[in-house]
């Protein structure tokens, strides 16, 4: 049975990816009423934000302020400025440990999501995206736990879902679900359009979500979406039919 406003937990390795992979996703949710937690574990300072570093007197602290305003600007526009947290992990690569596993056991624990979204498990252009899937897929374990924080209530087994990396083919990335974005493709763009850093992606990822598109009418969507983002689950879906 499909909840009428189910709770997600988005994270995001960097300042812009949940911006690029899932932000058309987080629209349909907040429009339908869910709340979505958003946690970024990295600004992206190092080794996302080449067109910053070509400036004249760039330093990682001014890279890393710019990036920090460009993502809480695109979080705000998805309706998230009051849900979003930025843990400033580093990158290239990120630092996670156990301080970190625990801070995120208990987002899980806190927000008790039913679906959690992040990255592929595989990305060979980028470690950081890895470290991200995995600390998720820990932290989602972990919170089951009944000896770990046991103080605080365990939670059950939130689906998890990759959103699309960069080059999918690379990634083993299969698309199991598509979401139609149709409705709320503005509010991705206006997201985009925050990240001014990487302006080179913004036409990239419209094009990717009208492919997404004509894939998602392939597979027996409405004919009427244009714009859609994929997915592909971590873990089966278990129910008495098919959701």
């Amino acid at each position: 049975m499909i909840m009428a406003a189910p709770t997600l937990l988005v994270v995001s390795a960097h300042a812009a990816d949940f911006v690029w992979r899932c932000s058309g996703t987080i629209a349909v949710y907040k429009q339908r009423g869910s709340r979505v937690r958003l946690l970024v574990l990295s600004f992206g300072e190092r080794g996302e934000s080449a067109e910053q570093w070509k400036q004249p007197g760039a330093t990682l602290e001014k890279v890393k302020a710019n990036r920090r305003e460009e993502s809480a600007a695109a979080a705000e526009t998805l309706g998230l400025a009051n849900d979003v947290r930025f843990f400033d992990l580093g990158d290239y690569p990120m630092r996670i440990d156990e301080r970190v596993m625990e801070e995120l056991v208990r987002e899980f624990r806190a927000v008790r999501p039913d679906y959690v979204l992040t990255h592929s498990a595989k990305d060979p252009y980028n470690m950081d995206h890895e470290s991200a899937s995995q600390v998720t897929l820990s932290a989602r374990v972990l919170a089951q736990a009944h000896g770990v924080l046991p103080d605080i209530p365990i939670i059950g087994a939130p689906p998890v879902y990759a959103f699309e990396p960069h080059q999918p083919e690379m990634c083993d990335f299969k698309p199991t679900a598509y979401v139609d974005i149709t409705e709320v493709f503005d509010r991705k763009l206006a997201a985009m359009k925050c990240m001014t850093t990487q302006q080179y992606l913004w036409e990239y990822y419209e094009q990717l979500a009208i492919r997404r598109g004509v894939q998602a009418v392939r597979n027996g969507g409405k004919k009427s979406i244009k714009y859609a983002e994929a997915f592909m689950t971590y873990y089966p879906y278990v129910g008495p039919a098919f959701p």
